[in-house]
């Protein structure tokens, strides 16, 4: 999603579709603010945002242990998972500046900031990037102590950091350092620190042993002869990326830059080299990225409209706004099918393909995600010409008007949670022949931009 100095972008990106948009059945739109579900998927629980950020929404959500972190544009929030019935929170962190993007690791919990700042602090003030003092970049928590996280280090990136990246050391380096891959994009000539042409990252070294040591390490160019710029339809030219899914341990990683998708060597962590490149003539702006497990193949999002608009309807279309999936073959794409949730949506709703995480199926290519309004959906791309929906929980449209709709959607060790902008944390559960193995693995941590395999069937 975009951050509000791209909000005018969005808004006429919202008005264009909803001029071109039919509306859906009445029949097959739920009533106002309903939970419906598919029959293999059940509402576990949902616990409302914490009073101290209630009034901000909620964006993208890491695990660790049996602890959920939680982003919201005013700040973030833990939540005890412990017995995922009894969810709970635990703290809420009050510090302002969207979009909060979040990975944990160990006692660090790292979160972005994509909104100019008077400075770096929680008490900041919102101010113009075309302010020099501007504050945008990379807050650095310590959330040893999960009733009273510290607030520890901040590190300044060029244009802010709208997502980030954690990206484990290898070898001798693993257990010294993690890197975080700074994404961002729409520089501006009036902007001192996000200055024209970009296209680049900011790669954050972090020392585990002295994380108030992090700084800015590398900026690498990703296109050093500028992206993708001039394809009809794109909602901005191609200026750095909106989002990276790093696949450390095969030193690979999947980029979704704006107009195209980019995979990377990522073997050299400060050094990484575009192996592949590719664009798509349905596709407006490139999101984010899952690769399979075997990662042979990827899924790449497009956030058609900014994620303002009413883009999941029979106007649009099944293949604008969808997932495009690729195969990976001799380190290149071949595209195979798109996807999307084949339930039309309201023309009140703004619905996209957003954020999701793998469901570990062995032998199967499964995942959920998130579709704003769309609510989420749980589909499998195993035979990749041929992706088809499993399961689906979704609300109807918000009585209170205005858009909302479920940010991000991850599988964490037997159960969905979703962060919905307005409605909270929901717990999901899918039950279903095709998903029932999955509730056989478990991990300690999961960040869903920085993939690891699931190894223990």
């Amino acid at each position: 999603m975009f951050n509000p100095r791209r909000a005018l972008v969005m808004a006429a990106a919202a008005v264009a579709l909803a001029l071109t948009s039919l509306p859906a059945l009445a029949a097959d739109i739920p009533p106002a603010d309903t939970v419906v579900t598919s029959p293999n998927v059940s509402h576990v629980l949902n616990i409302p945002k914490p009073a101290p950020i209630a009034g901000t929404i909620n964006t993208d959500i890491a695990f660790q242990g049996d602890y959920a972190y939680v982003g919201n544009y005013g700040g973030f929030s833990i939540y005890d998972i412990s017995n995922p019935k009894k969810a709970r929170p635990v703290s809420s962190v009050v510090c302002p500046g969207s979009q909060m993007d979040v990975s944990v690791y160990g006692d660090l919990l790292f979160t972005a900031v994509d909104s100019s700042r008077s400075d770096d602090s929680c008490n900041s003030t919102a101010l113009t990037a075309d302010h020099k003092e501007a504050w945008e970049g990379v807050r650095i928590f310590d959330v040893s102590d999960k009733a009273n996280p510290k607030y520890i280090k901040s590190v300044e990136t060029n244009c802010g950091s709208h997502t980030l990246t954690l990206v484990p050391g290898k070898g001798r380096d693993r257990n010294k350092n993690v890197y975080i891959y700074v994404s961002s994009y729409n520089p501006n000539a009036t902007f001192p620190d996000c200055l024209p042409p970009h296209d680049k990252l900011s790669i954050i070294k972090v020392p585990l042993r002295n994380p108030t040591a992090a700084a800015v390490a590398a900026t690498p160019v990703v296109f050093p002869d500028g992206g993708n710029e001039t394809q009809p339809g794109l909602l901005l030219p191609t200026s750095g990326c909106h989002d990276i899914t790093a696949y450390a341990e095969k030193d690979i990683a999947a980029g979704a830059c704006m107009g195209d998708g980019v995979l990377f060597d990522i073997s050299d962590r400060l050094n990484p080299k575009v192996t592949a490149r590719t664009t798509d003539p349905n596709f407006a702006f490139w999101h984010s990225a899952t690769f399979s497990n075997d990662a042979r193949k990827v899924v790449f999002t497009d956030e058609l409209g900014g994620g303002g608009g009413a883009t999941c309807n029979e106007a649009t279309g099944p293949n604008r706004g969808a997932d495009a999936i690729y195969d990976i073959s001799n380190g290149q794409f071949t595209f195979k099918s798109y996807f999307k949730i084949p339930r039309y949506q309201a023309d009140s709703e703004n619905c996209v393909a957003h954020n999701g995480s793998l469901i570990p199926v062995k032998g199967r290519d499964i995942m959920v995600q998130a579709w704003y309004m769309g609510g989420l959906s749980v589909w499998d791309f195993t035979d990749a010409a041929n992706p088809k929906e499993i399961g689906y929980f979704e609300r109807g449209p918000r009585s209170a008007g205005g858009g909302g709709g479920i940010w991000s959607a991850y599988y964490y060790n037997g159960y969905i949670y979703a962060a919905d902008f307005h409605e909270g944390l929901d717990v999901v559960k899918v039950t279903d022949p095709l998903t029932n193995n999955a509730r056989h693995v478990r991990t300690d941590r999961l960040n869903v931009q920085t993939q690891e395999s699931y190894r223990n069937w």
